[in-house]
C-alpha cells in the first residue's frame, strides 16, 4: 500500500501533533544566502543581477528587461494555448472584479465625528512566476488579474528566464493578455530584490515595488519574509511545498479522491496529500487507486512516489465533526469536501486557503480555470493568511473629520487618557488649546 494508513483514535498528542507537521520550513541558510543577495543587488544593482543570474541559473544575460522584439515570441503561441489561457483569464476576472467591488469606501457618524476608510493601490507590484523544473503560466493570470483589478499602475512579472536567456512564449503570452507592463528575466532571490529595490539600485530601470507576491523556491521566500521585516514592502504569504487534504464520507468516489491526491504530489517530492475518512476499507481502495496511477500514468513517477510514501497518509476519523476538527487544525492550502453535502461542513470550516465542495471539484480546477486564485497559504499559514486576493494589493486608509462640538464632547476623556500615559502636556494641549476662553 502506497498509502500510510493511521487511525487517529490510537494516537498520542505527540502523534497527532507531527501529522501537523509539514516537510518545508524556513532554514537558517536560505536567510542568510538571500540576506547576503539582497545587500549586493542594493549596492551593485544590475550588474549584481546579471552576475548572480549566471552563477545561479548557469545563464548569461545583458539585460534584465524583455525587450520589445522578445514580447513578439508571444505571438508564436498555438491558438488552442491561446483559447484555454484567455477563458480562464475571463473567469479570474470576473471573480476578482467581484473581491474589488466588495473593497469601497464605508463611513459613520461617532459621536459627532464622521469617520471612515478607503482603499488604495500599491504603486508598484511584482508578481514572482517560478520557472526551473516547470513552469507556470497560470501563475502570470492569477497574480496579475488582482494587480490590475486593484488598480495598481505598474505591474512587473519576475521570472527566470531558461537556459537560452529567454522567456517561454505561454508566459509571455500570459504576460501581456493579463496586462503586465514588464517582465524582469531574473530568479530566485536576485529577482525578488531586483523588483523591489528598482532604481534605487544602479542600472534597474524599473520602478521599486511596493508589494512583492507568488511562490518560488525557499530563497524566494526567505528573500520575501527579509523585505516584509524592513516595513517598506509587503508580500502575500511565506509559500512552502504545495498540499491538499480530502475529507470523504460514504458518498465518495475512490478512483476520483485518488487522482486528486496524485494531482498534489505531482507539484513535487515535498508535497502533501492527506485524505481524511471514516472507513478504513476505503482508504485502503484510494490507496489501491494510487498504486494503479504510478503504474497507468508513470510520468514524473519518482516524484509522485517521493511524496505519496513520505509525506503523505489516510487518517481513520469516528465521525465528520472530527474530520472537520482535524482540518481546522490542519489548515490546508486545498481543502476537498468529498462529501454528500458539503455545504454542511463548510459553514465549520475556519482555517483552509480555498475549499472545494463535492465530488466533481477537483483542486485542478481552481488552480486553472474556476476563477478563484490559486496563490494560497501553505504550512499551516492558513490559520493566519488568507489566499492572494485583490486587497493585498490595497492598504485601508482610514480617515475622520469632527465638528467643533464632536471634539469638544472628547477634551475631557482626551485629557484624563493622556495624564495616565503621561502625555497630558502635548496630547491634552493639543485639543485643549482649541478651546482657550
Amino acid at each position: 500500500m502506497p498509502l500510510r494508513i493511521l487511525d487517529y483514535a490510537t494516537l498520542g498528542t505527540p502523534e497527532r501533533a507531527r501529522l501537523l507537521k509539514r516537510a518545508y520550513q524556513q532554514d537558517q541558510q536560505a536567510l542568510e544566502t538571500a540576506r547576503s543577495v539582497l545587500g549586493r543587488v542594493r549596492l551593485e544593482g544590475k550588474a549584481a543581477v546579471l552576475a548572480l543570474t549566471e552563477q545561479f541559473d548557469g545563464v548569461r544575460l545583458t539585460e534584465l528587461l524583455v525587450s520589445t522584439e522578445e514580447w513578439k515570441a508571444a505571438d508564436s503561441v498555438d491558438s488552442s494555448i491561446k483559447d484555454a489561457f484567455a477563458k480562464a483569464h475571463r473567469n479570474i476576472e470576473a471573480f476578482h472584479r467581484v473581491q474589488k467591488d466588495a473593497l469601497e469606501e464605508r463611513t459613520a457618524v461617532i459621536e459627532g465625528t464622521t469617520l471612515g476608510f478607503r482603499y488604495a493601490p500599491v504603486e508598484t507590484a511584482a508578481v514572482y512566476v517560478p520557472g526551473g523544473k516547470a513552469s507556470y503560466p497560470s501563475s502570470v493570470l492569477m497574480g496579475l488579474v488582482p494587480a490590475v483589478a486593484a488598480g495598481v499602475k505598474n505591474r512587473i512579472v519576475v521570472t527566470p528566464p531558461g537556459k537560452d536567456g529567454a522567456v517561454l512564449p505561454e508566459v509571455l503570452y500570459c504576460a501581456r493578455l493579463a496586462g503586465a507592463t514588464a517582465v524582469l528575466k531574473a530568479g530566485g532571490a536576485q529577482g525578488i530584490a531586483a523588483a523591489a529595490f528598482g532604481n534605487t539600485a544602479p542600472g534597474i530601470d524599473l520602478p521599486p515595488a511596493q508589494a512583492v507576491i507568488g511562490p518560488g523556491n525557499r530563497y524566494v521566500t526567505a528573500a520575501k519574509v527579509l523585505l516584509a521585516s524592513t516595513g517598506t514592502v509587503r508580500i502575500d504569504l511565506p509559500a512552502g511545498p504545495s498540499e491538499v487534504l480530502v475529507i470523504t464520507d460514504e458518498s465518495a468516489n475512490a478512483e476520483f479522491v485518488a487522482a486528486d491526491l496524485l494531482s498534489q504530489a505531482e507539484h513535487g517530492e515535498d508535497s502533501m496529500a492527506v485524505l481524511v475518512c471514516t472507513s478504513e476499507a476505503f482508504a485502503r481502495e484510494v490507496s489501491r487507486w494510487i498504486a494503479r496511477g504510478f503504474e497507468e500514468r508513470p510520468a514524473r513517477r519518482a516524484m509522485k512516489e517521493a511524496s505519496i510514501r513520505q509525506h503523505s497518509y489516510a487518517l481513520i476519523v469516528k465521525s465528520m465533526e472530527e474530520a472537520v476538527e482535524f482540518s481546522n487544525l490542519f489548515a490546508p492550502e486545498h481543502l476537498e469536501l468529498c462529501v454528500k453535502n458539503p455545504e454542511d461542513l463548510l459553514r465549520r470550516i475556519t482555517s483552509a486557503g480555498s475549499v472545494f465542495l463535492g465530488h466533481y471539484a477537483p483542486v485542478a480546477l481552481g488552480d486553472y480555470y474556476s476563477g478563484t486564485n490559486h496563490v494560497l497559504p501553505t504550512g499551516r499559514a492558513g490559520l493566519a493568511y488568507s489566499g492572494l486576493g485583490v486587497e493585498t494589493f490595497m492598504r485601508r486608509i482610514t480617515f475622520q473629520h469632527p465638528t467643533k462640538e464632536s471634539l469638544r464632547n472628547a477634551l475631557e476623556p482626551i485629557l484624563v487618557m493622556s495624564k495616565v500615559e503621561g502625555l497630558e502636556f502635548e496630547h491634552g494641549h493639543s485639543v485643549a488649546v482649541r478651546f482657550k476662553e
